[in-house]
């Protein structure tokens, strides 16, 4: 099984309507695969539900990640490990490592250079994939 985890841009992209976004959550939700969503990237693409009715759509194949206190947590101590400071892309890297040993991880973001230099600060096995 594959998790794919979606940032903010993924978001955007799939509230956009960009064919390939679609075409990648269609793959994975056909596979069966999971599909994760931190809720601090949420907070950040979501701004006008009546005129989102295609984020809310994606959404509903996606499972929300809290960014509960031990996430919150480990979203920290990420950004000071590798002095950054966009709580956010932290957390979504925390989600993306955090499926790590359930299969492949895939990381669907529009920024994989930030992405990829949280994640460098572990030797995991995440995939980051720009949308």
């Amino acid at each position: 099984m594959t998790a794919v985890v979606l940032d903010t841009g993924a978001l955007i992209a799939l509230d956009r309507n960009d064919r390939a976004a679609w075409a990648m959550l269609r793959v994975a939700d056909d596979a069966g695969d999971s599909i994760r969503v931190p809720t601090g990237a949420i907070a950040q693409a979501w701004r006008d539900g009546s005129r989102q009715a295609l984020l809310a759509r994606a959404l509903r194949h996606c499972d929300e990640v809290s960014l509960d206190g031990p996430a919150a947590r480990a979203a920290g101590l990420l950004c000071g490990h590798t002095a950054t400071n966009d709580v956010i892309d932290a957390s979504v890297a925390v989600a993306a490592l955090g499926s790590v040993g359930q299969g492949e991880v895939v990381l669907l973001t529009s920024d994989p250079q930030d992405m990829n230099s949280l994640l460098a600060a572990f030797d995991t096995p995440v995939r980051v994939v720009p949308v």
